[in-house]
């Protein structure tokens, strides 16, 4: 089982919080189950950050806080790798969240850059824009966490599909 999930924040440093959560729970043959939500990250979101999601303070004002959200974050996460373009990004941020209210969280991760540089060599970038685009891939809804993860959906399953150096565990021990 993996936990496909991308997140849009206040920013990338330490004291930045998420705006916006995706997670894809994958069986890898589908999706099944998926959950989306605003964030109410509870500080300032920038103005350059709202000019490149379209996420602004007006919009996350009456949203959950992810203390609100953390029991669909757990359950969608648990017994399934996580995996996210450049997951040390999204792992490190919702590990971060829940490390705010003590709660030690642990998923084993997948990044889909890292396995995208090994299965498909030789692309100029690797930034899920350029990846996707070079594969064919829809991405609607660009630097917002549902379109980003629904993309990193079906690149996971093209990295799959022509894993032929066997990089993805397949682990009958997460499949429910």
């Amino acid at each position: 089982m993996y936990a496909i999930v991308d997140i849009e924040t206040t920013g990338g440093g330490a004291s930045s919080k998420i705006t916006e959560i995706a997670i894809f729970r994958y069986d890898g043959t589908q999706v099944v189950d998926t959950f989306h939500s605003l964030v109410n990250p509870q500080i300032f979101i920038p103005p350059f950050i709202t000019n490149l999601t379209g996420i602004d303070n007006e919009m996350v004002k009456d949203a959950p806080t992810f203390y609100d959200i953390q029991d669909a974050v757990r359950d969608l996460t648990k017994d399934a790798w996580f995996v996210a373009h450049n997951v040390k990004f999204d792992y490190g941020f919702i590990k971060r969240e829940f490390e705010a209210f003590e709660e030690h969280y642990h998923r084993d991760v997948l990044c889909t850059v890292q396995l995208s540089r090994k299965i498909f060599p030789g692309y100029k970038s690797y930034s899920l824009g350029n990846i996707c685009a070079s594969l064919n891939i829809s991405l609607e809804n660009r630097h917002r966490a549902h379109g980003d993860a629904a993309a990193t959906v079906r690149l996971f399953e093209q990295l799959m599909r022509n894993d032929t150096q066997k990089l993805i565990p397949v682990d009958d021990m997460f499949i429910a």
